[in-house]
């Protein structure tokens, strides 16, 4: 049921003009932003410290960031809409051939990228730019959404890998096939995550990239989707990163997220009204942490293992 409803959904919106569909996203935020009194809290509370804002500009971030969620949504199921001839009246894309040439070295590409802007919409940028692209993905709590989700993603041509379904086997064969792997690097990642300083606060971080990067030679592309004042997207392609091996592997993950999250960081930092601040991001003290020798262990053999 509820399959059907979110694609009758998608057909809906579909028939709007894309103005109108900022126009109620504007709408559909501001009211999110009143009823949900826990995200909202959590965001603000989490974003005063992370920004040094006193609490009343803290609310008006949010509040905006609430208005650009409900865009995102909407952009979401709009996204069948997309395709190679009018993709330039939606996202303009800066550097591209900074991804053209990463692909050229032949090793596949990482792509380093949070819940920043509509992400959903940074693969399109690339797929109908006639880029493979593949993304390890959260399956939703409900089956019905994950399945919506998935078949308007398959719309722009990506590739998802859930997890739970062998999915680090599907990812290493994507970079040896000279895919792009789309990694959202933003989240908690439990005990077992490099804890470092994100937004001033110690926090469990992905080494998903650093990992991935190691263990194929794929160089790592910091890649962001940003909405622009007049509800298009701009999508910044920094410079290709690549993994420095020194012997010491643990100090070299350790490294080399620490230079991805402060890209991470700094993006937040100029686009504060664009991430999603009410995620539980620091949801795992720093005293749960597992020895960095262990996780590193446990995370090389499992990539290595399941992508032979």
């Amino acid at each position: 049921m509820l399959y059907h409803t979110l694609m009758m959904m998608s057909k809906i919106i579909r028939l709007l003009p894309y103005d109108a569909l900022l126009a109620l996203g504007r709408v559909l935020g501001n009211l999110y932003y009143l009823l949900v009194k826990k995200q909202r809290e959590r965001a603000i509370a989490q974003m005063m410290p992370a920004l040094n804002v006193t609490e009343s500009e803290a609310r008006k971030l949010v509040r905006e960031s609430f208005v650009n969620l409900a865009r995102n949504m909407l952009d979401i199921l709009y996204m069948p809409n997309l395709n190679e001839q009018n993709l330039s009246q939606y996202i303009e894309i800066d550097h591209l051939e900074r991804m053209r040439m990463a692909l050229m070295e032949g090793n596949g590409v990482v792509v380093l990228t949070g819940h920043i802007g509509t992400w959903e919409w940074l693969s399109a940028a690339f797929t109908l730019n006639g880029m493979p692209v593949t993304a390890i993905a959260k399956l939703q709590p409900n089956a019905e959404y994950s399945r919506a989700l998935d078949d308007l993603r398959a719309t722009i041509h990506v590739e998802i890998f859930n997890r739970g379904t062998n999915e680090l086997r599907a990812a290493g064969r994507a970079l040896k096939d000279g895919k792009i792997l789309g990694f959202l690097a933003d989240q908690d990642a439990g005990p077992g995550g490099a804890f470092i300083k994100f937004l001033g606060k110690t926090a469990s971080t992905p080494l998903g990239p650093a990992v991935f990067s190691r263990r194929f030679s794929a160089p790592v592309v910091p890649a962001f989707i940003i909405r622009q004042e007049n509800g298009r997207h701009l999508v910044k392609i920094g410079k290709p990163l690549h993994f420095e091996d020194t012997g010491d592997t643990d100090a070299d993950l350790l490294r080399f997220t620490e230079q991805m999250t402060k890209i991470l960081e700094d993006v937040i930092r100029e686009n504060p009204t664009q991430w999603l601040w009410f995620q539980k991001r620091w949801n795992t003290p720093p005293e749960q942490q597992k020895t960095n020798k262990h996780h590193t262990v446990r995370v090389r053999r499992k990539s290595s293992e399941d992508t032979k």
